[in-house]
């Protein structure tokens, strides 16, 4: 009756949302006060100011037509304060014809993905990793490829990098600050990664191409620097998104960026334009392209971030949990109590601590906990904590 493919995915979907739903049930039970969810990425500080004052200036009257259609691939205005915001960082110069605005990451990297694949060629993922990308992949007739977890650093196992690089590769995704580990990938590590894709292309005569998933870009600590992938790699597009640096999770407004340098770079964009519109997303909301582009420098309260990371840190390894300390995004990954990551996190939920398992994101034995919560909430749940902790003494 239905599709089987999508009956068989719904068996295989988000253990992030499945949580989330839990954690609903467990709140009308208990009281929301006694239940402490960690599970959903959900942004929870308001908007900064630059984005109220930008939505009360295009939402007056004087503002006509913002409400109508436009380039399928955005206002050309708006696109042009994306690439000038990249071109602060980046060394390879962009103008609005390199970029295209999203409905956010998700619909930019499935645009991106219905305008490279052919069907059966392989996109290349690092573990742990947003399981929302073999979706977005099979979506557009490719297969993921998964290279292992390295869990001392959560950096990039490069000896299964180059072993996994094949005549099918015809992208890597790479996701920094990661989404589950919050790690960013070192110069070092980059550049050797630049090197393989660049003997593997000389092999197999092929075009590789990076997409550099970042919507957590602006959320970095300790004065680590976010790195721009066009500055290591030829053949990059960055995909990002406004949800969680301005915390706009629920407007579904990004962008691609595409270097210059990939060859014939204006037909990738018209590919990319088109798949906006025959995808069904059209163009990104013409509002809220106004809206980030005014704010497109602002961004969420970051230190607030920071004080929930470092007090998680600290009390969660005083319990014995064992977790590399992130560098960005806003969750921590650390190593569960037990191999089994699923009944350690069921064994979690009995003193109402909602967490994601490892298995989730393709790295079993740990478990993601998001911080985007209020910090009392945080402080409160440290007693469950201890009392879970005391469960494995």
């Amino acid at each position: 009756m239905f599709s089987e493919k999508i009956m068989d995915n719904l068996n295989h979907s988000s253990w992030i949302r499945a949580m989330f739903e839990q954690g609903a049930k467990l709140a009308d039970k208990y009281g929301k006060e006694n239940v402490y969810d960690y599970s959903l990425g959900n942004p929870y500080a308001e908007p900064p100011a630059e984005v109220q004052d930008a939505m009360k200036k295009y939402i007056g009257e004087e503002n006509k037509g913002i409400h109508r259609y436009m380039n399928n691939a955005g206002y050309p205005e708006v696109r042009q304060q994306m690439a000038d915001s990249l071109n602060k960082t980046g060394k390879v110069e962009l103008n609005h014809e390199n970029v295209v605005m999203t409905v956010g990451a998700a619909g930019g990297l499935n645009v991106t993905m219905k305008a490279l694949l052919n069907p059966g060629e392989e996109v290349v993922i690092f573990a742990p990793y947003f399981v929302e990308y073999n979706f977005y992949v099979d979506n557009h007739g490719g297969k993921t490829v998964v290279i292992p977890a390295n869990t001392k650093t959560f950096g990039p196992n490069l000896d299964q990098f180059e072993a996994s690089i094949n005549a099918k590769t015809k992208a890597v995704i790479v996701n920094i600050p990661n989404n589950p580990t919050g790690v960013i990938y070192s110069d070092k590590d980059l550049k050797e990664m630049a090197n393989i894709i660049e003997k593997k292309e000389k092999e197999f005569d092929s075009t590789i191409f990076v997409i550099s998933d970042q919507p957590y870009a602006a959320i970095i600590y300790d004065n680590v620097e976010m790195p721009n992938l066009m500055n290591y790699f030829d053949n990059t597009l960055i995909i990002n998104s406004f949800s969680k640096s301005l915390g706009l999770a629920g407007e579904r407004i990004g962008y691609i960026a595409v270097s210059p340098k990939i060859k014939d770079c204006s037909k990738l964009m018209t590919a990319l334009s088109f798949c906006n519109r025959t995808l069904g997303f059209v163009n990104a909301p013409g509002f809220f392209q106004k809206v980030v582009g005014e704010a497109v420098e602002a961004k969420v309260n970051v230190e607030a971030y920071k004080e929930r990371r470092d007090y998680l840190y600290e009390n969660l390894t005083k319990l014995g949990f064992e977790v590399v300390k992130p560098e960005g995004a806003f969750y921590l990954f650390p190593k569960a109590l037990e191999e089994d990551d699923v009944a350690f996190i069921k064994k979690a939920v009995e003193h109402n601590i909602l967490l994601v398992p490892g298995s989730g994101f393709g790295c079993p034995g740990h478990f993601r906990i998001s911080y985007c919560v209020e910090m009392d909430m945080i402080e409160r749940s440290m007693k469950a904590f201890e009392e879970l902790a005391k469960e494995y003494k």
